[in-house]
């Protein structure tokens, strides 16, 4: 197995797009990229730890490659806005690809500049590729969120699901 940290604004958005997939062990909301030890929800959604909304996925690398779930993951996102994403505003909702290996960052990198090169996008791609650092899972009311409360995250994923409809169906 090995582990993905995708950022793509509120992680409860990013969550379904990947739990279903075959080779997907486990998705998990949760924070990294700050300064604060076990930061909480209100505190990263403040703004004031340093940290970014993401998930954690738990993959089996033969059954779905990183660079499918580099794919999947553009096309949940809006690879051209760095202050959030959608509704979600702040760098604790920006885009970033955080890599475990080497061999990730020179996919995540490589996949990157495929998008810019391809021309769907009249802007800069600008969704950032850094070092995974610690991740800590977020209170488990944020996880699995869109099953838990769906018409809630249906309504806060209205505005994501206008601009993928009209970016990459």
């Amino acid at each position: 197995m090995e582990k993905a940290i995708f950022a793509g604004g509120c992680f409860w958005c990013m969550v379904q797009p990947f739990d279903s997939l075959a080779g997907i062990e486990s998705v998990v909301s949760g924070y990294t990229g700050g300064t604060t030890e076990n930061p909480t929800y209100q505190q990263v959604k403040k703004g004031d730890t340093g940290h970014t909304e993401a998930v954690e996925i738990t993959f089996d690398p033969t059954i779905f490659s990183y660079q499918k779930l580099l794919e999947v993951y553009w096309q949940q996102t809006d690879p051209t806005d760095a202050f959030g994403q959608f509704e979600d505003r702040g760098d604790n909702y920006r885009p970033v690809i955080f890599y475990q290996s080497e061999e990730q960052k020179r996919a995540a990198e490589k996949s990157r500049q495929a998008l810019a090169d391809s021309g769907r996008f009249n802007k800069p791609i600008i969704t950032t590729i850094e070092p995974a650092q610690i991740f800590y899972a977020a209170e488990m009311e944020h996880q699995d969120y869109y099953q838990k409360e769906p018409e809630n995250f249906s309504k806060n994923h209205a505005i994501r699901e206008d601009f993928l409809d009209q970016n990459w169906r």
